[in-house]
């Protein structure tokens, strides 16, 4: 089964259920999960409609990351180095705790674990790694890491981590890179080309018939295909028609 959607909701969320069959929702990144407005979401949508979310900063990004600049919750700077870059602290498990509330009032498919640039594959952030993936694996929901910073040129270390768990699975931008292992679900971003990340990209039809046989090569159970880009919208419906994707 193929899934194909954006990262967040670029137009009203009732033409967005009629048109796409998932979305990554952003806001829980930013804040915690909003326990109240996700039940009012998972209400709203269709049953079969899939929501996967974005996890917390609080667990992957220190707080002097300017993501936090756009945060309803700031936590004290006396804890700057108990917060983020998977640390397992209290803090960043506590932080985990409220993103899997949301999780279950979501009834979300995956959580995206996005860890920033600057979480580089040193000694201490593999070790920290494994401890963070080793108390949080689970039976619920798919776990999905998207390594950034010279993770990128240590596959072997990605791989030694995503095969430790059953639960965690290599989130890549197929048109840039390839899942390490391959699970049973597939989960792809995709961040615009021309550089690792190209927000104002706006994909080629031949960028997206060569999407289109990159996503179909892999035997999985699911295929999530998440467009992350200004023209998002307009990309993903192409993308869908050229692909013959429906929801």
């Amino acid at each position: 089964m193929f899934y194909v959607g954006c990262c967040g909701f670029p137009i009203a969320r009732s033409k967005y259920y009629t048109v796409f069959n998932v979305v990554e929702l952003q806001e829980t990144f930013y804040n915690p999960p909003d326990i109240d407005k996700l039940e009012n979401l998972r209400s709203e949508a269709p049953k079969e409609f899939i929501f996967t979310m974005k996890c917390w900063q609080a667990i992957t990004h220190p707080i002097d990351s300017p993501t936090w600049k756009k945060s309803k919750f700031i936590p004290n700077s006396s804890l700057k180095d108990s917060y983020g870059f998977l640390r397992p602290t209290k803090e960043v498990f506590k932080a985990w705790e409220l993103v899997v509330e949301g999780v279950k009032v979501l009834k979300a498919k995956v959580v995206v674990i996005q860890t920033p640039p600057s979480f580089n594959c040193t000694d201490t952030n593999f070790r920290n790694t494994i401890d963070f993936f080793s108390a949080v694996d689970t039976n619920e929901f798919v776990i999905g890491w998207e390594p950034r910073g010279n993770w990128l040129e240590k596959p072997e270390k990605i791989a030694e981590v995503v095969s430790r768990f059953k639960s965690v699975i290599h989130i890549v931008d197929i048109l840039k890179h390839e899942p390490v292992i391959v699970k049973d679900l597939n989960y792809f971003r995709l961040h615009g080309l021309n550089g690792e990340v190209n927000y104002k990209y706006r994909y080629t039809d031949e960028d997206l018939r060569r999407l289109c046989i990159l996503t179909k090569k892999f035997k999985c159970r699911e295929t999530y295909i998440l467009f992350n880009n200004v023209y998002m919208l307009q990309d993903a419906q192409r993308f869908k028609n050229i692909c013959s994707y429906n929801p």
